[in-house]
């Protein structure tokens, strides 16, 4: 596959995600204006954090990182009954493990909430609700690993629409619980975990023909000694970490939030949805279409397509990141408010949001960075790298966290929770680093020449950027106290403009589309 399909690859992936995030958004809006930054929704976001965790373990992370470069490995051999034989197997053992989790999950739900919420072990109500959502959204993690490895293979044969398009079921799904199921219960956020399984459910049920298409409908089989089973499980085991070390990092950053003040759980969740959209958006689709056509490329030995390949990616990520960073920043409060300010989300929520919103998005570069150069090891087969890099990271998170944190609980000084945000985009700075550097260092990848010229032309680009988006934010004035459609317009506004005068500076010095295929 040529750079040129990658980039078409990547456009089609983004397309899909961009809906999904736009019905995220929406999402968002309808959950801050019912629900607010309240104890339950602290509890709905503990109760979804930890499934979702071990979603990107079993499912999209650190399964589908180990499945794809062995999936990838059969194919070359042209052996269609092997690579059948394999996803049947892989399919039962996957099954067999994710079930035994769920049900530990929901047998020690109880257990598991005093853990993760050590700010509530004197609140038994708080306790008690986030043992009843966790015993909801378990089983989600069930339907979504299985729809993970539908999409990995997929994904393999360059189908990359359709994976892309089924998380806008999952918000579809969170609206309607939010709209419909809500106003049953007497805690309304319980709706919520019922719209987590139903997603789970809905996203499975629309790919899993698609595998039918391909002949490659599974049977499970359940035979742990399979040797392609084997190989996955051995790659798999040191990416438990590795794949899934930015939410790792939001995991702890939830289990700090507890100790602290009502509201942050959710205001970290709320800022964290925002950062994902520039990341999902384009980070995990580079991530997802160059991680087949680099374990390709290893196992066709062709270290100059490789090479070139990642070279490509890296560009790309940073040209896009660097400027979504900044655009977070500058607009943290006016993008809280447009999309949070509304019914039961206050002002001070808002304003709370946005401390944590402008704390995280210093990261995306590094996170963005991270999901091109993890793939580049786990296509060679080295997960203990990553690994190594990760445990790392989740250390540096902990300690950053403990030393940022710690002083501004004990002086109860307001917007602690934002130092939990500067430890996470910290944490994910180190975590790029040490990647880059062990890429480096082992020889795997060398940088192709021009990345001084693109690294000034990104930098000028921004700071024109800067200035116009800083104009008009100024012009528009204080977003909380607009209309919502002035919100919506003053947004987009100051996007527009941003974006039209990073690529015009961009364009005036000297880069070209074709740049960006070649």
């Amino acid at each position: 596959m040529s750079r040129p399909g990658l980039l078409r690859s990547t456009a089609a992936f983004s397309g899909m995600t961009f809906l999904s995030r736009i019905a995220g958004f929406v999402r968002d809006m309808l959950q801050a204006t019912l629900f607010g930054a309240s104890s339950a929704m602290d509890a709905f976001v503990i109760a979804y954090r930890i499934p979702n965790y071990l979603r990107r373990v079993f499912a999209e992370g650190s399964m589908a990182m180990a499945f794809v470069p062995v999936l990838n490995e059969i194919r070359e051999k042209g052996d269609r009954a092997a690579l059948k034989d394999f996803i049947d197997h892989m399919a039962g053992a996957l099954c067999a493990v994710v079930l035994v989790v769920t049900a530990a999950g929901m047998l020690l739900a109880p257990l598991v909430a005093r853990v993760f919420a050590p700010g509530a072990l004197d609140d038994p109500e708080k306790l008690g609700l986030i043992a009843a959502m966790l015993r909801i959204t378990f089983p989600y993690l069930l339907f979504i690993s299985l729809m993970a490895l539908v999409a990995a293979v997929l994904n393999s044969y360059r189908k990359f629409a359709l994976p892309a398009a089924t998380p806008i079921l999952h918000n579809l799904a969170m609206i309607a619980a939010m709209l419909w199921l809500a106003p049953q219960f007497e805690v309304p956020p319980m709706a919520l975990a019922w719209g987590v399984l139903a997603a789970g459910v809905l996203q499975l049920a629309v790919l899993w023909p698609a595998l039918g298409r391909l002949g490659l409908r599974p049977r499970f089989r359940v035979d742990f000694r399979h040797p392609g089973v084997r190989k996955v499980a051995t790659l798999m085991l040191p990416t438990l970490f590795s794949s899934s070390v930015a939410q790792l990092n939001l995991l702890v950053g939830t289990v700090f939030a507890s100790l602290l003040v009502t509201g942050s759980q959710t205001w970290l969740y709320l800022s964290d949805r925002l950062v994902e959209f520039p990341l999902g958006l384009f980070g995990v689709a580079i991530g997802t279409v160059i991680l087949p056509h680099l374990s390709r490329a290893h196992a066709s030995t062709d270290s100059t397509g490789y090479n070139a390949s990642l070279d490509w990616a890296l560009r790309l990520a940073l040209l896009i990141a660097v400027p979504a960073a900044l655009g977070l920043l500058l607009l943290a409060g006016p993008i809280t408010a447009t999309v949070y300010n509304y019914g039961a989300f206050s002002v001070l929520d808002t304003r709370m949001t946005a401390i944590s919103l402008a704390a995280m998005s210093v990261g995306i570069p590094a996170f963005m960075l991270s999901k091109v150069l993890t793939p580049a090891f786990y296509a060679r087969q080295d997960t203990k790298t990553p690994m190594r890099a990760a445990l790392w990271t989740v250390a540096s998170n902990v300690a950053l966290t403990v030393v940022i944190v710690a002083p501004l609980w004990w002086l109860e000084v307001p917007g602690a929770h934002g130092g939990i945000a500067a430890a996470t985009a910290l944490a994910g700075i180190v975590n790029a680093v040490l990647l880059w550097r062990s890429l480096r260092r082992l020889g795997i990848y060398r940088p192709l020449p021009g990345w001084g010229r693109l690294l000034l032309q990104i930098a000028l680009a921004c700071l024109v950027m800067t200035g116009v988006v800083v104009a008009v934010s100024a012009a528009v004035g204080d977003f909380t106290a607009l209309h919502p459609a002035g919100r919506v317009a003053g947004v987009l506004a100051a996007v527009g403009a941003g974006v039209l005068a990073y690529g015009s500076a961009l364009a005036a010095l000297g880069l070209r589309p074709r740049h960006l295929r070649h």
